[in-house]
């Protein structure tokens, strides 16, 4: 196996596992923003809200380095913090009543 073989495989395997991601992780925010929407409580739309984040964060990078021409760098820089953002979130939302 040649190494371009090995950086393709790893390349489409890292573009099923991010798609994967992205159809995961809107569906778990779709069920908690149903979630909300039944209940009003404001925990629930705080979660929705902080998987939706997390969501977002995960597949950026690869977003802004593809589409936009961002470097990776910079591109996993924001992923982080969107991340980050998002747990954050998830942890208040736990946290308030």
């Amino acid at each position: 196996m040649s190494l371009y073989t090995a950086t393709m495989e790893v390349t489409i395997a890292l573009a099923v596992v991010k798609t994967l991601v992205l159809i995961v992780g809107g569906l778990v925010t779709f069920f908690a923003l149903k979630a909300y929407r039944r209940t009003r409580q404001r925990a629930l739309g705080l979660l929705a809200g902080g998987f939706g984040l997390v969501t977002l964060g995960l597949a950026f990078a690869g977003l802004l380095h593809e589409i936009l021409n961002v470097s990776l760098e910079l591109g996993v820089l924001a992923e982080s913090v969107l991340v980050l953002a998002g747990f954050t979130v998830i942890a208040y939302s736990l946290y308030v009543q």
